[in-house]
């Protein structure tokens, strides 16, 4: 036992208890005394890593253990981006990711490999130098995550540019090493090529399909989920190794490959982001500050030189082509500032191709260090400029987006039944994001019985809302729980509405519908008595398998009160889940709603179709619908502005030809445009004989 003792007290530490508690307690103590000096947190580990490391006080070896978890966090930093990329930003964007990621590694490569031929390297030398400062790593990425600015047009554009300013330093770096041993033939060129796109497919069209058919059938397991997705991820990662490549290009294409499958503010994602930041990412950064010597800049004035130059070379070449793309698609100073944040960090793909060059022996030790130290310098630099300017930027866009309603958006889920409490739940997170709300979800269990016995009803519905609560928890989204007590259960969620100032009500729909009832007592009550933007929800299938959205829009939805804010949340919806939206408009102009589309943010690719009459609808579209569509149908309560006869008929027609999913949407009401008064749901004559909407 003694000898045990003293072996696990030598320094470096080698007990992997003292490593890992050691380790952690970093990850804690660091990122809070950087807040305290107003420096990004990110950048606390790597600092920590310089003093602890074997180049420090000798704490900890970079060894195996590290190394691994390390790789770990790196793979996880590149696949996240890849799952938060926005896919529709990264469509309309993708000639500037592909112009943005040109400028992003030429201009750097150019300077580089000048700065390598002046120091006296040979070609293949100079032209790795080159494509080493030429790349980057998406290391202030979490911090733009953080802030909400993932989706922004500059954050989009570095994001896209990173995929080929890796991919082209890795090509460089295989290109480079066939060269130094001797394999740059014809052959070589030919299973480089051919395995890379080989790679690419097996990766961006078998982990969709795979993904598809998996959530399709996994019931929602939390564990089960997340062991698929790091599956996907390590098997990628490794693909790519056999390909030639590093695995970082594997990570990023499988997060490409997950993205739409996998949706924001969703547990899953929050399961991911949790993992990578709370442990993965912080290895990762304290593997690279324990490569660090900064004693290496004291040995000559050569190494201050190198050093200098190296280091040039990538602030000034990231930071034209960062200017060089901002000016020329007309981005804010702020944008560019992000971005440079964004593009100036070097560790992933910079350290694999200077490792590699230092064992071919084109590239010396004063080399490695003088890059070492540029690329200490570099993930200080970046995480500042992006956590600066990106709050800069975040702030911007909130007032650019905030709604003229200052009401604070919440969200009633009515839970009746503990089977589709998840799925209802998951629509409420989606429309919570797209709402830019604050505010907790407010999960409702009303109890129908006498007030004298309801103690083991209100204990059963304290129990489903406690399953409620904590899947909540899981998403990392706060919920507070409600049960009121009512003889109707109707008047139940009317009087939630009332007290705790709800704006949008989400509840289930079994599809049966009683004879003289448009969806049910219960349902009709709460719509007859508020004018709360509602949906009433029939899932059948999984919300992040949805391929696309069908909206529906009646003749005069163009003059509802409450049509901006309801497109607003459909276009949220299609961004979160990564889906196109296919509008069908009855009878009345598509013009109109082009216009109002394209000037409601966020951007996402939408189809407009004119259709001549109701029975046109029934007898094409809704028939020709596909397994994974979302249908919604922009609905008005009986008496209100553009409501129509055949909007009573709809959900029994959606029903009865049985598409998966579908989706009521009765937008917010006013006072002005509510015409139903005293009458309650009675159509008033001036509704009923307007010409335009027989």
């Amino acid at each position: 036992m003694e000898a045990g003792a003293d072996q696990s007290m030598t320094i470096p530490f080698e007990e992997p208890v003292l490593v890992f508690g050691l380790a952690v307690i970093i990850f804690l103590v660091s990122p809070f005394i950087m807040s305290r000096l107003r420096i990004p947190g990110i950048i606390g580990p790597i600092i920590a890593g310089v003093i602890v490391g074997p180049n420090g006080f000798g704490l900890l070896e970079r060894g195996e253990t590290i190394q691994l978890l390390g790789t770990v966090g790196l793979l996880f930093i590149i696949f996240i981006a890849g799952l938060e990329l926005d896919i529709d930003g990264f469509k309309k964007y993708r000639k500037r990711s592909i112009s943005f990621g040109l400028l992003s590694f030429c201009i750097p490569l150019v300077f580089g490999t000048a700065v390598g031929y002046y120091l006296g390297f040979g070609w293949a030398a100079a032209i790795l130098l080159g494509s080493i400062v030429g790349s980057h790593t998406l290391l202030a990425y979490p911090i733009a995550s953080r802030l909400g600015i993932a989706k922004n047009k500059a954050v989009t554009t570095a994001i896209g540019g990173t995929l080929m300013t890796d991919t082209l330093a890795m090509l460089i770096l295989a290109v480079v090493a066939g060269y130094a041993s001797g394999d740059a033939s014809v052959g070589f060129w030919f299973r480089l090529i051919t395995s890379t796109l080989l790679f690419a497919l097996v990766v961006l069209a078998g982990a969709p399909r795979l993904a598809k058919w998996f959530f399709r059938n996994s019931n929602n397991e939390g564990q089960m989920e997340f062991n698929f997705v790091l599956t996907i991820l390590f098997v990628s990662g490794s693909l790519a190794l056999f390909a030639g490549l590093e695995p970082i290009i594997g990570a990023f294409l499988s997060g490409l490959a997950l993205n739409r499958y996998i949706y924001d503010h969703g547990p899953l994602m929050n399961r991911i982001r949790f993992t990578g930041n709370a442990l993965f990412i912080p290895f990762f950064l304290l593997s690279v500050g324990m490569l660090m010597d900064l004693s290496v800049l004291f040995s000559s004035t050569d190494a201050w030189i190198l050093t200098i130059s190296i280091l040039g070379a990538v602030l000034i070449g990231k930071s034209i082509a960062s200017a060089i793309t901002c000016r020329i698609y007309r981005y804010s100073q702020d944008e560019n500032r992000v971005m440079i944040g964004l593009t100036v960090p070097q560790a992933a793909a910079t350290l694999a191709a200077t490792l590699v060059g230092f064992e071919l022996a084109l590239l010396d030790q004063a080399t490695v260090n003088g890059v070492i130290v540029m690329i200490l310098l570099t993930c200080i630099l970046g995480p500042y400029m992006t956590e600066k300017y990106g709050r800069r930027l975040a702030v911007a866009e909130t007032m650019e987006q905030s709604d003229q309603d200052d009401r604070p958006e919440r969200i009633l889920i009515p839970i009746a039944n503990p089977h589709t409490t998840q799925t209802l739940l998951d629509l409420g997170f989606i429309v919570r994001q797209a709402k830019l709300s604050t505010e907790p979800i407010y999960p409702l269990s009303v109890v129908q019985k006498d007030v004298k016995s309801v103690e083991g009803k209100v204990a059963s519905a304290e129990k489903m809302l406690t399953d409620a609560i904590a899947y909540a928890a899981g998403a990392n989204i706060p919920a507070r729980s409600l049960i009121k007590i009512d003889r109707n259960i109707g008047r139940g969620i009317e009087r939630a509405v009332a007290e705790e100032r709800i704006t949008t009500i989400i509840a289930g729909w079994n599809g049966e519908r009683p004879a003289n009832k448009l969806f049910g007592g219960i349902i009709d009550n709460f719509l007859d008595h508020t004018n709360e933007r509602a949906m009433i929800v029939k899932l059948g299938h999984p919300l992040n398998t949805t391929d696309r959205i069908v909206l529906i829009l009646p003749k005069g939805s163009y003059y509802k009160p409450g049509i901006q804010d309801g497109i607003r949340i459909v276009k949220g919806m299609a961004s979160q889940l990564n889906c196109m939206v296919e509008c069908l408009v009855i009878r009345d102009t598509v013009d109109r709603y082009e216009t109002l589309f394209s000037s409601i943010k966020p951007s996402v690719t939408t189809f407009m179709h004119r259709l001549e009459s109701w029975e046109e609808l029934y007898d094409q579209p809704v028939q020709s619908l596909r397994k994974n569509d979302l249908v919604m149908v922009m609905s008005a309560r009986k008496g209100t502005i553009a409501w129509h006869p055949q909007l009573e008929r709809v959900p029994r027609k959606l029903a009865k030809a049985n598409p998966e999913s579908f989706i009521i949407f009765y937008p917010t009401e006013t006072g002005e445009t509510d015409l139903r008064g005293a009458r309650g749901t009675e159509v008033p004559k001036e509704v009923l004989f307007r010409r335009d909407y027989d």
